[in-house]
């Protein structure tokens, strides 16, 4: 869940201009990116806990974005309005919209669709490290679990994919080992 004061929202407020936003990720929740349909199996996801810690932890630059879009930057590590702080229970960002940002189009846009509680949901955009990855079955399903990513940026969403924690679904196909563990199940790797 995204949350601040409120289960299931993200937190913002405005003070003297500019807007601040709080959010937390929690960890390790599953959840189901694709229905088992026919013969297939359901596919589940779950981020560890303090997954992303190696990339953040090293202070590397993550943009706080609208809608996973680069041209629609709300907060930077580098420009010094983004914050994220990693626990073995959670991810939390805290991102603070200056005045001047709140005047530009899309800010407004994004500010106005929150406000009107079209976009709740938070979605790390990242890339899994080797070996950063397990995937094991469970019974007719299929589990993914990150255990190491490079957090690249994380996004306000309006459809997440993880209904507890706000996330938003991601392609992915296993690699390396993973892959070629699971070729002789050629339904088990077909990742959306």
């Amino acid at each position: 869940m995204l949350w601040g004061a409120h289960v299931g929202s993200l937190e913002l407020r405005t003070e003297g201009g500019e807007t601040r936003l709080r959010a937390t990720f929690p960890y390790g929740l599953e959840t189901v990116l694709a229905e088992r349909v026919g013969m297939g199996r359901e596919r589940r996801e779950m981020i560890a806990a303090r997954a992303f810690a190696d990339r953040l932890e090293r202070g590397e630059d993550v943009h706080f974005l609208s809608g996973h879009d680069f041209n629609k930057p709300l907060a930077s590590r580098s420009a010094g309005s983004l914050t994220l702080t990693e626990t073995d229970e959670a991810l939390t960002v805290e991102a603070t919209i200056s005045a001047d940002m709140g005047q530009v189009s899309y800010v407004r846009d994004f500010l106005n669709a929150h406000k009107a509680g079209l976009i709740r949901g938070l979605s790390p955009g990242f890339r899994v490290r080797p070996g950063g990855e397990t995937v094991e079955e469970r019974g007719t399903a299929i589990l993914r679990t990150i255990r190491a990513a490079d957090l690249i940026e994380i996004s306000a969403v309006t459809k997440p994919a993880y209904p507890q924690a706000q996330i938003e679904a991601r392609n992915w196909q296993p690699l390396g080992e993973v892959a070629k563990r699971m070729t002789h199940r050629p339904a088990a790797i077909r990742w959306r």
